[in-house]
């Protein structure tokens, strides 16, 4: 590996003062005032994201119909809904052989996926609205225009926003000290943005039911879709997160491994829009069953195979972090699960 170091740090001697001829460290007055003004500019502009994020959100509520989750019918759907992106958030978080994150920063993280959803939702119109205006919508053209604003808009853009809110936030404390810290905290931003996401599904797929039976009955069906929706977002961004704390403990490549991270996220993420219709519609015209038996079969597979990929990732590392604890002076062997083999 080369020296990071510039060449006179390297051959100086040790104890030979370089201050601001090789290296720097804050010393004078002027040096405090400038840690301080970037330290500020930068807390300035994550504060600015939050908040451009917190009035989208107010938007959504004021003009897009997300106020109807305030109903208590539509309110429970959406809770519901969320069930198991949450139990699968919170195996993750279980999994996790390290010390474990603190709840304010989990909740925190999983604000913020709630938050930066409205990005991912705007820039996703703008590229809808474009196709759109451009006619690509019909036949084989308008079929391939989908695929592709799946693989190059939806899929990097709403993996993009999740791992941005655990890069604003956890990843910035202390108590991200592990590389598997970055699943435990992607998974919370995908919990985030899936429960936002299901509650603007939700709340748009039932507007103007007055009435409180079919009221019910239509926020039946459509959770039930969400439920089994909400994992992937969960398994797409606790991948992007896992190489986002590869990258933070592998600074020299941090880089490449949060683009291919991302890739990944982003990769499976538009594999399962593009193959979500096509797939069950194939299977119900070959086999007879119903296109929503097929639906929620092709859901469980899918996010099945990616979440067991995920678990074993996790596992993967929970087997080293025994192996080299229990090689430590004193270290006790702790017991492995059934993915640790």
């Amino acid at each position: 590996m080369s020296d990071s170091r510039d060449p006179v740090e390297a051959r100086a001697e040790n104890g030979r003062d370089l201050y601001e001829v090789s290296t720097w460290e804050v010393r004078t007055g002027f040096d405090r005032l400038s840690a301080g003004l970037y330290s500020v500019g930068v807390s300035a502009a994550r504060l600015f994201v939050i908040l451009v994020a917190v009035a989208i959100l107010g938007l959504q509520f004021a003009l897009g119909g997300l106020g109807a989750v305030t109903d208590p019918i539509i309110g429970v759907f959406v809770l519901l809904s969320a069930v198991p992106a949450l139990a699968l958030a919170a195996y993750v978080w279980y999994a996790d052989v390290t010390t474990s994150e603190p709840l304010e920063l989990l909740v925190g993280t999983f604000v913020l996926g709630v938050l930066f959803a409205g990005f991912a939702g705007i820039l996703n119109g703008i590229a809808d609205w474009g196709i759109q205006s451009m006619g690509l919508t019909v036949g084989i053209v308008g079929f391939a225009a989908q695929i592709l604003f799946f693989f190059l808009v939806v899929g990097p853009v709403e993996e993009t926003v999740k791992l941005l809110a655990v890069w604003l936030y956890p990843y910035r404390k202390p108590e991200f000290d592990a590389v598997v810290d970055g699943a435990v905290y992607g998974a919370m931003a995908g919990l985030g943005f899936a429960t936002i996401e299901n509650a603007l599904y939700i709340s748009g797929q039932t507007q103007g039911i007055a009435d409180p039976l079919s009221l019910i009955a239509a926020g039946s069906s459509i959770s039930a879709v969400r439920a089994l929706a909400g994992p992937g977002h969960v398994i797409y961004s606790a991948f992007a997160g896992y190489y986002l704390g590869l990258a933070k403990f592998n600074s020299e490549n941090a880089g490449p491994i949060v683009v291919k991270g991302l890739l990944i996220a982003a990769l499976v993420h538009a594999t399962y829009n593009s193959l979500s219709s096509v797939v069950p519609a194939i299977v119900a015209n070959l086999t007879g069953i119903p296109w929503f038996v097929a639906f929620f079969g092709f859901i469980i597979l899918y996010d099945g195979i990616f979440g067991f990929l995920l678990i074993r990732k996790i596992s993967r590392y929970r087997k080293a972090y025994h192996e080299t604890h229990d090689d430590a002076p004193g270290g006790q062997k702790s017991e492995l699960t059934e993915f640790d083999g």
